[in-house]
């Protein structure tokens, strides 16, 4: 995965700054190129998720001084907790839990009291403001997400309209009152689905492993799908800008099917309509930005990005979730490794990927008791040229 910053002038934890940061997912090729702002499409691109942030995590994004890596973990609330299983079992729908206030900031701070990790995500869903510019769905215990009226024609198009943010009032409540919780402590973050990856579950009406639907209509219908994807893009947008507007410093947009792509088609179908999502927010909420943050994920050796990216360059990751479920030495091990890959500048310690269903709660207060033990010398930081030295 890689991901870039755009920055811009926040006050949260005494940083005066916050930034936007698209995340990319690729395997690890000799061959992979970085052309401008946004990394090219080798042969077997993943991508994977992108952010918006305004928090203290920022301080290392600039690639400032830090004592320490900060760390989060994507999908820090779910399954994988006691307490989320037991609420879960009062409140058996999905849609309930994470449309109501009350229940989505007890769930989102479950991970917060437990571990006090660096930020607090919002439990939501990429799919939760569909309704909110017309297209309805349901989420069915085994078919997951099905959308009522799957877009196939010019005649079902007419059916969206421009994006109410008063039906997704829930999800700003929501925010504020997590800022509110966790004050200056950590990072408040909110996310979205990435145009191309809402698209499929609105062509395809759900879930689907073959992703026929929506790629043939790139072939057989163009501007069909280009007039939904310019859709959801504006809406996307507005929908970022609210949740930073509600209080969130971070918004982290998934592109969780832009890998069913190859390279070629992704440049076309996807990477302009997030590139444009950029610029909007841009615009509207973070005027005079730059880009520079690259995330990677266990696929990519740290080591081996940074070799890549240069030092210049801030970066996120990347410790392989799989991990979790390893002796503690072994996780012990692995922090220490990839931050000392990373270096003691520009550095973001997270998964590779959200926490898995089954992973050990005492794995997940392990990680976050690592980070949180880890020092850098400050003549590293000085040298940000030269490997990374701890003190552990």
């Amino acid at each position: 995965m890689s991901f870039f910053t755009l920055r811009s002038a926040c006050g949260s934890l005494g940083v005066q700054s916050s930034s936007l940061t698209v995340q990319l997912g690729f395997h690890s090729n000799e061959n992979n190129n970085f052309l401008g702002a946004f990394v090219s499409s080798p042969k077997r691109t993943k991508i994977k998720k992108f952010s918006i942030a305004c928090s203290s995590t920022t301080t290392a994004a600039r690639g400032e001084p830090v004592s320490r890596p900060p760390a989060w973990m994507m999908r820090q609330a779910g399954r994988y907790m006691s307490v989320y299983r037991k609420l879960a079992e009062k409140h058996p729908s999905f849609r309930e839990r994470s449309e109501t206030t009350d229940l989505i900031v007890e769930i989102s701070l479950q991970p917060w009291e437990a571990f006090r990790p660096d930020g607090v995500i919002i439990f939501s869903d990429i799919l939760t403001p569909l309704p909110a510019f017309g297209v309805l769905f349901d989420i069915e215990e085994v078919r997951g997400p099905v959308i009522q009226s799957p877009i196939c024609s010019e005649d079902c198009l007419k059916a969206l309209h421009p994006i109410d943010l008063e039906k997704l009032h829930f999800v700003g409540d929501s925010l504020k009152i997590l800022r509110q919780e966790v004050g200056d402590h950590a990072a408040v973050l909110g996310f979205v689905g990435a145009p191309w990856t809402i698209a499929t579950y609105i062509v395809e009406g759900g879930t689907t492993r073959t992703y026929t639907t929506v790629k043939s209509m790139c072939h057989t219908a163009p501007n069909l799908l280009r007039a939904l994807l310019s859709h959801l893009t504006k809406a996307i947008s507005e929908y970022i800008i609210y949740q930073m507007e509600s209080g969130a410093h971070c918004i982290q947009i998934f592109d969780s099917w832009g890998g069913q792509l190859p390279p070629d088609m992704w440049e076309q179908w996807s990477k302009p309509y997030i590139t444009e999502i950029v610029s909007m927010v841009q615009n509207k909420r973070m005027k005079g930005t730059g880009v520079d943050v690259i995330g990677l994920d266990w696929t990519v050796d740290m080591a081996d990005g940074r070799k890549r990216l240069g030092n210049d360059i801030c970066v996120q990751g990347i410790v392989d979730p799989a991990y979790l479920f390893s002796p503690l030495p072994a996780v012990t091990e692995e922090i220490q490794r990839v931050v000392k890959c990373a270096g003691p500048c520009g550095h973001i310690l997270n998964l590779g990927h959200g926490v898995l269903v089954g992973t050990p709660e005492e794995a997940v207060a392990h990680f976050f008791e690592v980070t949180k033990s880890l020092k850098y010398e400050s003549s590293s930081q000085n040298h940000a040229m030269e490997e990374s030295k701890l003190l552990v």
